[in-house]
């Protein structure tokens, strides 16, 4: 009976429910919105006009853009600057935050001052470009993936994060003649399995959603990222998928050739979330905790 009593909801559970579900259908509303206007056909398309069901569905602005070399160029780039950054991302950025955690490693505390300093100080962006010119990186992915290899906040959490791993668990790895590495690869990084995903879906988000840096450090239009041209796509009335007027002659409009862009640009990111949703939730929280 008293267990009963104990889940017995509120009235503050009530208006709380209330209000996230109210919170949660104006956030999807939006994405209903675009998902609706790229489905519909052409010949029932009315500009501004929302449907909950259109009249007659088709797919005709996904298969023009993903036949359209701009995309498939732009979202060949995102894909390769994702996969590489987000596999170079976690391996500095794990392997450091082990090392200073090893409390016999030199300058241990330099090190992590300089790292805290990174992130209350930010050098801005014309020092950036310059570092970038200077290194030659310029109009290069490299441009976009080695200057944000690691940052700070990553850096501090993950650190915390193995800081937590039982010291007894690496001691008797070395006892039995495990190396450092040996210890790093076979003990730390399955222990670290949370923290991973959790990272993983982080880096992959910030290089999937590259913009700022790309129309910064890149002037190749065949180098630009998938949110540069969606961005070219939506704000500029004047551009089409291919830079001639190949949009008239399949007499498609534009806005749902804009809309269809922008969800395959977030379709990727909302596929892959769900499978590491449960890893992402327990590593945020792994790490904030000793002892």
């Amino acid at each position: 009976m008293s267990f009963v009593q104990s889940k017995r909801l509120t009235l503050f559970d009530y208006l709380n429910y209330g209000a996230l579900t109210l919170i949660s259908v104006m956030s999807a509303f939006p994405i209903l919105y675009l998902v609706i206007v790229s489905l519909t056909d052409k010949d029932v398309y009315v500009p501004f006009q929302f449907n909950i069901w259109p009249a007659k569905w088709s797919l005709e602005s996904y298969a023009y853009i993903m036949s359209t070399p701009s995309f498939l160029s732009a979202f060949k780039n995102t894909t390769f600057l994702t996969v590489v950054g987000t596999l170079l991302n976690l391996i500095f950025t794990f392997t450091m935050a082990y090392g200073l955690t090893e409390k016999q490693m030199p300058y241990r505390n330099a090190i992590m001052s300089m790292v805290i300093v990174t992130l209350v100080f930010n050098p801005g962006i014309i020092p950036n470009y310059l570092l970038v010119k200077q290194l030659g990186l310029l109009n290069t992915f490299g441009a976009l993936i080695w200057p944000v290899l690691t940052n700070a906040w990553s850096l501090i959490v993950v650190k915390s994060f193995l800081e937590s791993i039982p010291t007894e668990l690496k001691e008797s790895a070395k006892m039995d003649g495990c190396t450092d590495l040996g210890v790093f690869f076979r003990i730390i990084l399955p222990l670290s399995m949370p923290a991973i995903a959790a990272f993983t879906l982080f880096f992959a988000i910030a290089h999937w959603n590259t913009y700022f840096n790309a129309v910064l450090y890149l002037t190749d239009t065949n180098k630009w990222t998938l949110q540069v041209l969606v961005k070219t796509l939506v704000l500029d009335a004047s551009s089409n998928m291919t830079g001639n007027s190949a949009v008239n002659d399949q007499v498609l409009p534009q806005e749902t050739i804009r809309v269809a862009s922008v969800v395959l640009a977030m379709l990727p990111i909302l596929v892959v979330y769900p499978f590491l949703q449960r890893h992402f939730a327990k590593g945020v929280m792994l790490g904030s905790v000793k002892g």
